[in-house]
C-alpha cells in the first residue's frame, strides 16, 4: 500500500534561482522561450542567466574537415560567430544591471546541456519543446525529452 505524502506548508516557498540556463538553438520555438528565462532571472536578486548553444558534432566535424586551408582556428571562429549571433539575438533584450554568460559546446546536445548545468550549478534550465525542425529531432532525438528525464534541476518546457 502506498501512501501520498503529504503537501508541503502554504508559507514555504521554493528556493530561489540563482543560475538559469536558457538553452537555444536560434530556431523560433527556442526564440519563444527565452521571455521565460530572462523573467526567472530578473525575478531573483543576484542571479546570472547563462545562455547556452550547442553545435551537433556531426555538424562541427564536417566544417572543420571542409574548411581545411582557412589559415584562422575553425573553432576560435565558430565561437566568434555565436557570439555574435548570441549578442545580436539576445544582448539587447537583457536588462543592464542582470549578469549574464554565454557559452557554447560541441557535441550531443542533451548530454552538453546536463554537463553545463552540473559545471555551472544550474538550478533551472529553460528549454523550448522543439529545436530548429523534424529533421533535426530524427536525427538528434528528443533532446528536451533527455534533459528533462535527466536534469539535476527543475526544467521550464515552453511549448
Amino acid at each position: 500500500m502506498t501512501t501520498a505524502s503529504a503537501p508541503a506548508p502554504a508559507d514555504s516557498a521554493p528556493a530561489p534561482f540563482h543560475h538559469v540556463l536558457y538553452c537555444t538553438d536560434f530556431s523560433e520555438n527556442a526564440d519563444r522561450a527565452f521571455p521565460y528565462a530572462l523573467r526567472a532571472a530578473t525575478r531573483n536578486p543576484g542571479a546570472t542567466l547563462h545562455l547556452l548553444h550547442v553545435i551537433p558534432e556531426p555538424s562541427a566535424q564536417f566544417w572543420k574537415g571542409y574548411i581545411y586551408d582557412l589559415d584562422e582556428d575553425v573553432d576560435a571562429m565558430a565561437r566568434r560567430e555565436i557570439d555574435q549571433k548570441l549578442a545580436d539575438a539576445y544582448r539587447p533584450r537583457l536588462p543592464d544591471d542582470l549578469p549574464f554568460v554565454t557559452a557554447m559546446r560541441i557535441g550531443e546536445a542533451a548530454q552538453k546541456i546536463l554537463e553545463y548545468a552540473a559545471e555551472a550549478h544550474i538550478d533551472l534550465i529553460v528549454i523550448g519543446r522543439q529545436g530548429a525542425g523534424a529533421g533535426t529531432r530524427l536525427l538528434f532525438g528528443n533532446i528536451t525529452g533527455r534533459v528533462t528525464r535527466r536534469a539535476p534541476c527543475p526544467v521550464l518546457v515552453v511549448p
